[in-house]
């Protein structure tokens, strides 16, 4: 993925949100000028009323301390409100458009040729640590509305003092935007890349541990593996030792340049005291307004550093727009060509590979089902059509894989059937169950089909497992079922009533089968003369 598709997917995710970032855009500015007036007001307020008190009674009678102190009360509940509703609005917008893009992100995965290449502890760092670097972006996008704001009310402030003055304030402005666009990729570029390189490498890590913890406390991997997590976080703490070290500097900058432009306007007034000091507060708050963009400009490294990682989510080459003059087949026949397999099967036909491990016997699976790309001397069509030819989603239309390592979600067994396809009753559930030979297990479970099955499955045997994900397989209602190894883990009762009832149902679907089987019992879903072996 090119940085132009990542910037028209942000495009097309913030799209039906522009009207409310717009919103808070708006809300934005009238906060920051309610506030530089704010500032400005009390400053010249508590300054007047003291020279009146200096002034003695008559002065402190003259004075209008109603009009001052009301307008100060209003500002201060404008600026208190439009603020909230930024906020509202912003956070709304940016975490709404976020999710598109996680969603489309994901998408761009799953259209990879070969899904088994994309490592699921980087997908998620990538799907979840990289997009939250982009959402600081988006809720910092009302920060410029902001700051163009403080700056004009700014502006005016201090004319009332000398125009001077207000030159001075604008020339400051100006030098600590100039100052954040050319010391952040100086002092933050470097330190960003590498904390969200040093961070990834370390989620990612964490992610793929977690799934090989029994082996890892079997052989008492743990302390190697910590080992090698202090290395990464100590990367990942210089990392951000650095960043936060640049960021500080850019501070620093902006702090001076707001002591500078507070303390040059005395200097420059011409003005009485009172509209002196509303003219150095209101400089201060146009300050202050500036230093939210400035951060949001320092901060746009991590993003920078974000929209990098991202621009390889999904790297494998992939086709998710059909090809000129390509249609969607029926998937009515599967032609094979495949390392010396020759096969042709028409709907509803079956066939049994048996073969050495190694053979390559999974690998033809995972391609009939899209999940690795069809190449080399590798001819398989579907309806005629080389699948290397046609949209990853065509192809995964047409079979339902119940894969040899039964993968399943971390949710209830409710959760891992109804994802099969939208729509799903419980009555449907429960006939799948039954097919697979998994049913009386799931009853005796305390939650029945709501029962937690744990990450990955982890609370489920392995032939549980299976059976589970053969049942998702069957919900499916595609035209294809691919089996790979569906009695492994099972004892030869239950193995021979599962090839009972997958026959029963192969006939009453008119599904067609290609099962890969070192056992007997499933080859023979195949008929007589339907086995062939896989690289003898």
């Amino acid at each position: 993925m090119s940085r132009a598709d990542m910037d028209r997917l942000l495009a097309g995710a913030i799209g039906p949100e522009r009207r409310t970032f717009r919103i808070a855009s708006l809300l934005a500015a009238v906060a920051t000028i309610a506030a530089v007036l704010l500032l400005g007001l009390s400053g010249w307020f508590i300054t007047g009323a003291a020279l009146a008190g200096l002034g003695g009674t008559l002065a402190v009678q003259g004075f209008n301390y109603l009009v001052p102190s009301a307008t100060i009360r209003l500002l201060a509940i404008v600026r208190t409100a439009s603020r909230y509703g930024e906020r509202l609005h912003g956070h709304r917008a940016a975490l709404m458009a976020l999710a598109t893009v996680r969603a489309r992100l994901f998408d761009r995965v799953m259209a990879a040729r070969d899904v088994r290449a994309v490592s699921a502890g980087d997908a998620v760092t990538r799907l979840v640590q990289d997009i939250d670097a982009l959402e600081d972006s988006l809720i910092r996008k009302p920060a410029l509305p902001a700051a163009l704001a403080g700056a004009a009310i700014g502006f005016c402030l201090t004319w009332l003092a000398s125009p001077l003055a207000s030159l001075a304030l604008l020339v400051v402005l100006a030098g600590l935007v100039l100052w954040a666009h050319l010391a952040t990729p100086r002092l933050l570029a470097v330190a960003a890349t590498d904390m969200a390189a040093a961070s990834a490498r370390l989620k990612a890590g964490m992610v793929d541990y977690a799934s090989a913890s029994p082996e890892i406390l079997a052989y008492g991997l743990a302390p190697a593996i910590e080992r090698s997590l202090a290395v990464e976080t100590a990367a990942l703490d210089t990392a951000r030792l650095r960043f936060a070290r640049g960021e500080a500097i850019i501070g620093a900058g902006l702090v001076m340049g707001g002591g500078i432009a507070m303390g040059a306007i005395p200097i420059l007034s011409q003005a009485a005291l009172p509209l002196t000091v509303l003219a150095v507060l209101a400089a201060a708050g146009a300050i202050e307004a500036l230093s939210g963009h400035v951060r949001g400009v320092a901060r746009g490294a991590l993003v920078s550093a974000a929209l990098s990682r991202l621009e390889g989510v999904a790297g494998q080459p992939s086709i998710s727009v059909r090809n000129e003059g390509t249609s969607i087949p029926a998937a009515r026949t599967i032609a094979i060509d495949f390392e010396g397999l020759h096969v042709r099967l028409a709907a509803g036909e079956r066939l049994a590979i048996a073969g050495r491990s190694g053979s390559g016997k999974t690998r033809l699976l995972e391609t009939l089902a899209g999940i690795r790309p069809a190449d080399g001397d590798r001819d398989i069509r579907l309806d005629g059509q080389p699948l290397a030819r046609l949209p990853p989603d065509a192809v995964r239309a047409a079979f339902a894989l119940l894969p040899q390592d039964a993968p399943l979600l971390s949710g209830t067994v409710r959760d891992n059937l109804r994802v099969a396809r939208s729509g799903l009753t419980d009555d449907e559930l429960w006939t799948a169950l039954e097919t697979a030979c998994l049913a009386d297990d799931v009853r005796a479970m305390p939650h029945g089909l709501d029962q937690w099955v744990g990450d990955g499955g982890a609370r489920l045997s392995g032939g549980q497992r299976k059976r589970l994900s053969l049942a998702r397989a069957l919900l499916a209602g595609k035209p294809w079922l691919l089996l790979d190894e569906p009695s492994e883990g099972l004892d030869t009762v239950t193995e021979a009533r599962l090839g009972r009832r997958l026959d029963n149902w192969l006939r009453e679907t008119g599904s067609g089968l290609v099962v890969v089987s070192h056992r007997g019992a499933l080859l023979a879903l195949a008929g007589e003369g339907r086995t062939v072996a896989f690289g003898a």
